[in-house]
């Protein structure tokens, strides 16, 4: 094992369920701190990005060929993102302690017979790329130990954030939404709430060719519809008590579909009912909580609808972004991954018997040294 000094510099390396890249963060760590020094998201080239939506377009488990296939092409881009942060940086290789890659999640699916959560993305083929340590499948521990492998965001959100009295909300708005509840004594639950971006991604993509809505102005045009909407809070998941994660897996264009077969709305209403989906999933989980200071981290920070949604159903909680705290909002989840890796190398086991129902503390992430390091 490496042994771990306080100030190291840590790559972090995430590419969530909104697929558009991968994000890449150089940290610095101290004993309660994480330093951003540069970050970056490289989006996937063309053709690798047309070969991952393949994969998942179907909402079922990836052949293990097809994820073969994938496996390299992903893990080199991951690599190719940390050496273009650090050349951009300015920072050797050499210095970098180690990189903690989450990879891309292809299958999710902590609930089934065989609970799995795959992610792509070698960590023994970054490292032997970039000549850095690197830390990858990170939930595969979890899962063993009988937890749901998710949310992870939790542990920093308690590490960074943590509050100096009372209660404090970290909301993560990426492709699904997560929350976090932490307390001046360090106490930490979390879980999914929902879906966020994924549907409205994959609906404005469908209707109009964008990658996203920015600002939320196509939602913002439109008009939610209070019969879907209210069909669409009846799905059994959103009653699941926590612990409970979810993916595009189960909420994706296939989900949607089946509830709008009856139905002729006009698409525009429909992304304003799914951002209203995503703003009264969330104010559900925060209101049996009293806490009043609710941070906000993810690409969705940058919705402007969704962010007034968010403040109409939860006027008595006042909403601010991580940046607040020193860490931009939309490089959180990769400050995560290097975070772990810091944690992993230093043998300290993570408990997230609150988050996601382990059973006990475990170690989470396996390590994946360079050909000829130790």
């Amino acid at each position: 094992m490496r042994a771990v000094s306080e100030g190291a510099l840590y790559i972090g390396l995430i590419s969530g369920t909104s697929r558009d890249g991968v994000d890449a963060a150089l940290v610095r760590f101290g004993d309660t701190t994480a330093t951003l020094l540069d970050a970056l998201c490289q989006p996937y080239p063309g053709e690798l990005r047309r070969r991952l939506e393949r994969l998942l377009k179907t909402g079922q488990r990836p052949s293990d060929e097809d994820m073969r296939e994938l496996d390299a092409a992903i893990a080199g881009h991951f690599a190719e993102s940390a050496l273009h942060l650090l050349d951009r940086a300015g920072c050797d290789a050499g210095i970098v302690h180690a990189i903690g890659s989450h990879g891309q999640t292809v299958w999710h699916a902590p609930d089934a017979p065989q609970p799995e959560s795959i992610q792509l993305g070698n960590p023994a083929a970054i490292a032997a790329r970039t000549g850095i340590c690197t830390v990858g499948d990170f939930r595969r521990a979890d899962l063993a130990a009988g937890g749901q492998g998710a949310p992870l965001a939790p542990l920093l959100h308690r590490a960074l954030f943590r509050p100096e009295r009372g209660c404090r909300i970290v909301l993560n708005l990426g492709g699904i939404a997560n929350i976090s509840f932490v307390d001046a004594s360090g106490q930490v639950c979390g879980f999914d709430t929902g879906p966020a971006n994924c549907l409205l991604d994959a609906w404005i993509q469908q209707h109009q060719g964008r990658a996203f809505d920015r600002d939320g102005a196509w939602a913002a045009s439109g008009q939610a519809d209070r019969d879907l909407l209210d069909e669409l809070l009846q799905d059994p998941w959103f009653g699941k008590q926590p612990p409970k994660s979810t993916g595009i897996e189960y909420f994706n264009l296939a989900w949607l579909a089946r509830h709008l077969a009856s139905r002729s709305i006009e698409p525009r209403d429909v992304q304003a009912t799914l951002a209203e989906l995503t703003a009264v999933s969330v104010a559900n989980a925060v209101r049996p909580s009293d806490a009043k200071d609710l941070l906000l981290c993810g690409g969705g920070c940058h919705n402007g609808f969704l962010r007034q949604r968010l403040a109409h159903h939860l006027p008595a909680q006042q909403l601010r972004t991580t940046a607040e705290f020193g860490v931009e909002p939309d490089w959180v989840e990769a400050v995560l991954f290097a975070w772990l890796a810091r944690e992993r190398l230093a043998g300290r086991a993570q408990d997230t018997r609150s988050i996601t129902g382990a059973r006990q503390p475990v170690l989470l992430g396996t390590v994946a040294h360079p050909v000829g390091v130790n």
